[in-house]
């Protein structure tokens, strides 16, 4: 049997993909608007899919949709339910970036504690050349040594932070569910992570129950002067209320790698903040030349399996 297999988005993935070993008739269309999901996999038994919204009423008019390989390890882009009651399986990527997201989330943190980009605005701005010492002393300088970092997701990403955060002598701890009365064993709860965390670090997943979990009230109710990292998803925090806190000096600093639409638009609030204490980068922190390498692999892998009629990283 030949597959019909169609990566809806595969400009996405800039690295070479592994050829399939069962017979296949494969289509890539570099992007895929919502406008043609339908006309681009038609005919596809197998879907590929990074970021490629498949909603309930676009899996009803993909008939001969069998499963939908998602080329990442986020899953909210897909309804998982509709897939589950038409028998189409959903496969997605696992732990090939966990080392490479939490570098990024770690390079984040050290630029933050270090005020890395205020200062390079001042020697940009010729602050520098300006005073009449040997240095310019500007935004306040913290070591990691000492300092509290708090870790919201303690899955493969979390853990591999906790690790190097460790190795630069932090203390560690990881956060409970937000709403959980009983923290569990090797957690603290939700509210206690805010309040002693000189940083805190996201890894979770968005979910229901996790969009919007850092607004202002939690913003409030972190330590004076902490530093927030988001390398997980955009929707976790409200972005206002995050620039607000900043432009207050409630935090001393964020590092995004994930904003609550992507791409965004001009007007998004932590693009048009252009703050020192404020690093955003385009969602590249799993984007490692070794992350993607296996990202593709395992890629190749899940389907494989599913051809083979053994489930690999099934979701439904």
């Amino acid at each position: 049997m030949t597959h019909n297999v169609v990566f809806l988005d595969r400009d996405s993935l800039p690295v070479p993909v592994p050829v399939f070993s069962f017979p296949a008739h494969c289509r890539d269309y570099p992007a895929t608007s919502l406008e043609q999901i339908v006309d681009h996999a038609i005919e596809a038994d197998i879907v590929i899919s990074n970021k490629v919204p498949l909603s309930r009423e676009t899996i009803a008019r993909l008939p001969r949709l069998k499963l939908i390989a998602i080329a990442a390890t986020g899953y909210n882009h897909v309804d998982l339910e509709a897939c589950r009651e038409r028998g189409v399986a959903v496969c997605n990527i696992r732990h090939y970036g966990d080392h490479t997201v939490a570098e990024h989330a770690l390079t984040l943190m050290l630029a933050l504690m270090k005020n890395l980009p205020a200062y390079q605005r001042d020697v940009a701005a010729g602050v520098w050349s300006q005073t009449k010492q040997f240095c310019h002393f500007g935004a306040p300088i913290r070591e990691m040594r000492g300092a509290v970092l708090g870790i919201v997701g303690s899955g493969g990403i979390g853990s591999q932070l906790a690790g190097m955060a460790r190795a630069f002598g932090m203390e560690v701890l990881f956060a409970e569910r937000k709403g959980l009365a009983q923290a569990r064993e090797g957690r603290v709860p939700f509210g206690e992570a805010l309040a002693r965390s000189d940083v805190i670090s996201l890894h979770c997943p968005l979910t229901d129950e996790t969009r919007g979990m850092i607004a202002q009230p939690e913003l409030m109710a972190m330590k004076p002067g902490a530093i927030l990292i988001n390398t997980a998803r955009g929707g976790l925090v409200d972005e206002a209320d995050l620039v607000a806190a900043l432009k207050y000096g409630q935090l001393g600093g964020a590092g995004f790698d994930v904003l609550s639409v992507e791409p965004p638009a001009p007007d998004n609030p932590l693009l048009k903040a252009r703050l020192p204490n404020l690093i955003v980068t385009p969602h590249v922190g799993w984007a490692s030349g070794e992350a993607m390498g296996r990202l593709a692999a395992q890629l190749v892998d899940n389907i494989e399996a599913f051809v083979r009629g053994e489930p690999a990283n099934r979701l439904v």
